[in-house]
């Protein structure tokens, strides 16, 4: 068998939905999965795409994830509680979404709190598709514990992503979404599967000592952005998604990479601002902004590269034959 194998969008996405139904996936939950996957590869963000749902397929074999859950959503007033009973986080965002749409518009804010879930993905996606609504969004998930505390050597934290969305007149949202590692703690994974080595200054080992070993890293602590900077806002996010949702924090989740043990069960939280009930002219006024930062050479906007990368995405994609074989052995089980 060849080392990759190049398939179309539209046969990526029939072998996924089918490895999904093959473990027992309802079709609207693996839909939404699928097409956040999806989205990933075209954005250029390979370790949040396909390679991912291997990993949710094994879980979902093992019960670490319930392939039968469906999200129960409530809202009171700006709040919306989403369950999402130990199944995948994507559907849960989804209809969290929806519900936290018809508060906005009714309110001028709401906030959607999501428990019992399991990785979001890439935390951009809803922002995204919020500003593309005409609302300011934040979005903030923790993570089974990657990252000591400032000045400890044990993991406590996720890497715990924030993204951030504005909408834009007549263009695409100014767009931020990053970890509060240095770097995704996927992209070690996804070096681990390669068998490639990873950059200095990505992680330490066990011991507390830089490392380009994959192996190692993942055995040991991701090192945070900004330092006592990043892990102080890592701990806010724990507090924010773990806390308010009463679900577990990074030291109490498993893995998201192994089918062993009880369900990650982690949390999340997304904001959402009708920027019109603040300020009528805020898109125009943040306009200002934008205009003046491109003024200067050489800035670019936040987003405008994985823009960039979508437009340019063809409709193949290229995966590892191992990965499909995998997906394929997933389709037959059911």
């Amino acid at each position: 068998m060849s080392e990759s194998v190049a398939l179309g969008i539209g046969q990526a996405r029939e072998l996924a939905l089918a490895a999904m139904r093959g473990r027992g996936f309802g079709e609207a939950e693996a839909a939404a999965t699928v097409e956040a996957l999806l989205a990933a590869e075209r954005d250029g963000l390979p370790s949040h795409g396909l390679s991912r749902l291997s990993f949710y397929l094994d879980q979902a074999a093992s019960g670490k994830v319930d392939a039968s859950a469906v999200p129960r959503v409530e809202s009171d007033g700006a709040v919306v509680r989403v369950d999402a009973h130990h199944g995948l986080a994507f559907p849960a965002v989804a209809q969290g979404l929806e519900a936290g749409y018809e508060c906005v518009a009714r309110l001028g804010t709401a906030a959607v709190s999501i428990a019992r879930s399991h990785h979001f993905g890439v935390a951009g996606a809803p922002v995204e598709a919020a500003a593309r609504r005409g609302y300011l969004a934040l979005a903030f998930s923790n993570a089974p514990s990657a990252m000591a505390p400032w000045g400890g050597n044990r993991p406590l934290f996720g890497t715990n992503p924030i993204a951030f969305a504005c909408p834009r007149r007549e263009a695409d949202p100014l767009l931020l979404d990053l970890s509060l590692s240095k770097v995704a703690r996927g992209k070690v994974m996804l070096a681990k599967k390669k068998g490639e080595p990873i950059p200095e200054g990505w992680a330490l080992d066990a011991e507390g000592r830089p490392t380009t070993e994959p192996e190692s890293a993942l055995a040991g602590s991701m090192v945070p952005a900004g330092d006592a900077k990043g892990a102080a806002l890592a701990l806010m996010v724990e507090l924010l998604t773990a806390g308010l949702a009463g679900s577990h924090f990074g030291f109490q989740a498993s893995s998201f990479f192994d089918a062993e043990g009880e369900p990650p069960g982690i949390g999340q939280l997304i904001l959402l601002f009708d920027p019109a009930r603040f300020s009528p002219g805020f898109v125009d006024h943040a306009e200002t902004l934008f205009a003046a930062m491109q003024d200067q050479p050489g800035v670019r906007l936040p987003g405008d590269r994985r823009y960039a990368l979508r437009r340019e995405a063809d409709d193949r994609l290229t995966l590892s034959a191992a990965l499909v074989a995998e997906l394929e052995a997933h389709a037959a089980a059911g």
